[in-house]
């Protein structure tokens, strides 16, 4: 195990934080908040620290997959905890173990929330907490890797640490350089949130309003700046503007790149966005049909169906309605669809849509076994075999997701005094990396009432589904700590 290398790569990601932390702060001194004060002291702990870590080289920089996933899974953890220490040195939010699952559940994009009065936090503290959904969503790694410095980047092997942090059961290069990958990523990622920030101020929505709501839907967060979340502008255009642009960011952001070098003919062929908006337009006309007698009309119910089947199926979290009072169909579907996620690359959490197809194909391909057992069934992925490598990955990822979820609901359970919906929709919410579920939890509800054991054991699953479960799992096993 390189250490002085993990130790390298976590300074760089900290010294990041601390520099990001200085746009909370002049938001601060723009409104004449005195919690401008609350930033100081972490801008100066991660400097310090991140400076402390890089000042002097290694000598080897080299890491393996195991460093590799060991430096994100550290280096996300570092950043929650520090993170946190505005909302606590400011008084936001008290509790420290309240501030980490309010902090982790930005970075990792989930949305899940303690806050019972998010209006009543100071316009600083609102920055922040949407502008860590923001950092999460493509992911600070990617970030430091697009501004490392040439040599750094030709030194360290950073595939292993992309393959780590970014989602998908496959991960690979747009171009040859990893580091000018990263770059194109973000530039999309950046004029995409741009062109949402535009179109919400045309749309009649205030500046600051509009910064916010479009950091967390670019990050498929979900962080509401209202307590009523984005049904308190009860507008028709903003409900189709974010329900689009949360679509648009749940697509794997390779095929943007293809479609900026006029490949978008072969993009738009790709099989997982064709599964991808299949699911998404079937799942809004059912719900629509469903939820109809509710509404009344055609528009409403098309409206917020598509706008939670948005939501929901990209991980974000945003509500225009109280889906805890729609019929049982439409919150079941909306369930699966927690499970689902959008497409692998992007920004959302859950399963991936790729995975569900692999998982499809898979089971066929059994059936057609044992009708045929001498036959040679190959699995097309994308219009060619997938490789061995990557329909292991896949069974393996849902077999060890579906551990975690079991032991974490078992948990839950046993520390929580909770009803059986709540329980088993906080876990899928949590590790889903979606915000919402349904009772307790909804999304007119919060994560409040639970333990601090609950908070910290739904951190974990936030940090797992965000990081693709086995960086996280790497930390508690004793041989990754053994010496090579």
């Amino acid at each position: 195990m390189n250490y002085r290398m993990i130790a390298y790569i976590i300074g760089h990601i900290v010294r990041v934080e601390g520099i990001l932390m200085v746009l909370p702060l002049i938001c601060a001194l723009i409104y004449g908040e005195g919690s401008w004060l609350a930033f100081l002291i972490p801008i100066a702990a991660a400097l310090m620290i991140g400076t402390l870590f890089t000042v002097k080289k290694p000598e080897n920089t080299q890491i393996f997959a195991k460093e590799g996933f060991v430096s994100v899974a550290l280096s996300w953890i570092i950043m929650s905890l520090i993170g946190a220490l505005p909302f606590v040195i400011g008084g936001a939010i008290p509790s420290y173990v309240d501030a980490f699952f309010e902090t982790v559940s930005g970075f990792t994009t989930t949305g899940a929330s303690i806050l019972t009065d998010v209006e009543a936090m100071d316009h600083c503290m609102l920055f922040w907490r949407s502008f860590t959904q923001w950092i999460g969503g493509m992911g600070v790694l990617v970030f430091v890797m697009a501004i490392l410095p040439q040599a750094d980047t030709r030194s360290v092997k950073l595939m292993h640490v992309m393959r780590a942090e970014v989602p998908g059961p496959k991960v690979g290069k747009l171009v040859s350089k990893i580091s000018r990958t990263a770059r194109i990523m973000y530039g999309i990622y950046i004029v995409m949130t741009a062109i949402e920030i535009v179109l919400l101020l045309i749309g009649g929505m205030p500046f600051f309003d509009s910064l916010l709501n479009s950091f967390a839907t670019a990050g498929t967060g979900g962080f509401g700046i209202k307590a009523a979340s984005i049904a308190a502008y009860d507008s028709a255009y903003i409900d189709y503007v974010i329900g689009i642009f949360m679509v648009l960011f749940g697509v794997n952001f390779n095929l943007y790149y293809f479609i900026l070098i006029g490949q978008g003919v072969q993009a738009l062929k790709s099989e997982e966005l064709r599964w991808y908006a299949a699911i998404v337009t079937g799942a809004a006309a059912l719900i629509a049909w469903d939820i109809y007698r509710i509404y009344g009309n055609v528009g409403d119910s098309v409206r917020y169906a598509f706008f939670q089947v948005s939501s929901v199926i990209t991980t974000t979290g945003f509500a225009t309605a109280d889906f805890n009072t729609w019929p049982v169909l439409s919150q079941t579907i909306l369930v699966l669809l927690m499970f689902c996620g959008a497409c692998a690359g992007s920004t959302a959490g859950g399963i991936k849509v790729s995975r569900i197809i692999l998982l499809v194909k898979m089971g066929l391909r059994e059936i057609k076994y044992m009708l045929h057992p001498r036959a040679v069934i190959a699995i097309n992925m994308e219009g060619k075999p997938a490789e061995r490598e990557v329909i292991r990955s896949a069974a393996a990822f849902i077999i060890v997701y579906n551990m975690l979820y079991v032991v974490s609901f078992f948990c839950l359970t046993f520390a929580e005094e909770c009803d059986l919906v709540t329980g088993f929709t906080a876990v899928a919410a949590t590790i889903n990396n979606i915000g919402p579920g349904l009772g307790e939890v909804g999304p007119m509800g919060s994560f409040a009432g639970f333990t601090d054991f609950t908070k910290l054991l739904l951190s974990f699953d936030m940090l797992a589904g965000r990081l693709e479960i086995f960086p996280m799992i790497m930390l508690l096993a004793p041989s990754t700590w053994r010496s090579r």
